[in-house]
């Protein structure tokens, strides 16, 4: 395959994951990992130049044989380590790591790429699929969830250092889904302390959301909850605070409904108190700021 043909193979598997990724085509990527059976101590015996392994593996990624492709690009960074080819062929390994869902080989191989060649014009691609292996383990809400820390981490770094490239935008639309689920890990936590009654350890939850998560999509309950708990322990200015922040950001919320009712009922009303905690991040929520 000539040097042409290469780039434009290379091209469209980087175009494909971007676009497999924004679109959730799981059923193409799902068609993608059949490969078909190689003889693998062939492939040990392989003593082809890397330019050639490195084309069979780009053919092999047209194919469908992810596998075999995998192989192919693994040689050329074995045999031929710091090489220009073992470069392109590290960017290659990552890509066919991350489609063929095994995303711990994937994030070391583009960790290793990146420690040798963070400087590149393939490094912001590279950090990219880091960061789509991280997302890609993000369990539900329930469970832990380290990969949404992970996932964090890894995108900012496409936004930090390669503000231009065009993986910019999905990384922002995956950092906000995983600061989401560390926020309704918060909750989901919060929840279980104050249906014990424990409401200081509720509390503690539900302002870590306030905090450091205010742009999510769980602050509303999280100051309702708030509300609640201070009520229930009987510290009503800063039930109140709670209740005020709430209703003049979100006005007509539900949650800031059943928090009126909730003070009416006990003859109050939403007050806030300046010198309140929850005073001072309702500041930071008007002015959208969002702790990283």
């Amino acid at each position: 395959m000539s040097e042409v043909k290469s780039s434009m193979v290379y091209q469209s598997a980087r175009m494909l994951t971007l676009c497999l990724t924004l679109v959730g085509t799981a059923g193409l990527i799902t068609a993608c990992q059949t490969d078909k059976d190689i003889d693998i101590t062939k492939l040990a015996a392989e003593t082809d130049p890397p330019e050639t392994l490195y084309n069979q593996g780009l053919a092999n990624i047209k194919a469908g044989n992810l596998a075999e492709a995998g192989r192919k690009f693994d040689a050329v960074d074995k045999q031929n380590p710091f090489s220009d080819w073992s470069q392109k062929a590290l960017v290659m390994s990552t890509f066919v790591k991350y489609r063929q869902a095994k995303y711990t080989e994937a994030i070391s191989t583009g960790n290793r790429y990146m420690t040798l060649y963070p400087e590149s014009k393939d490094s912001a691609y590279v950090q990219y699929l880091i960061g789509l292996s991280n997302w890609r383990q993000i369990p539900s809400v329930t469970q832990d969830q380290k990969f949404s820390a992970r996932t964090i981490e890894a995108m900012q770094k496409v936004v930090d250092n390669y503000p231009s490239s065009e993986y910019v935008q999905d990384a922002q639309v995956k950092i906000r889904f995983a600061r989401d689920q560390l926020a309704g890990k918060e909750m989901q936590v919060g929840r279980y302390y104050l249906e014990r009654k424990e409401y200081l350890a509720a509390i503690q939850r539900f302002r870590t959301v306030v905090e450091k998560y205010p742009t999510t999509n769980q602050i509303e309950e999280a100051l309702a909850r708030l509300v609640e708990a201070y009520y229930a322990l009987g510290v009503v200015q800063e039930a109140q605070t709670a209740a005020a922040v709430l209703g003049h950001n979100y006005p007509d919320s539900k949650w800031y409904q059943d928090s009126f009712n909730l003070l009416k009922g006990g003859g109050l009303e939403p007050r806030e108190n300046q010198e309140s905690w929850i005073s001072r991040a309702g500041k930071k929520l008007l002015l959208g700021d969002s702790a990283t």
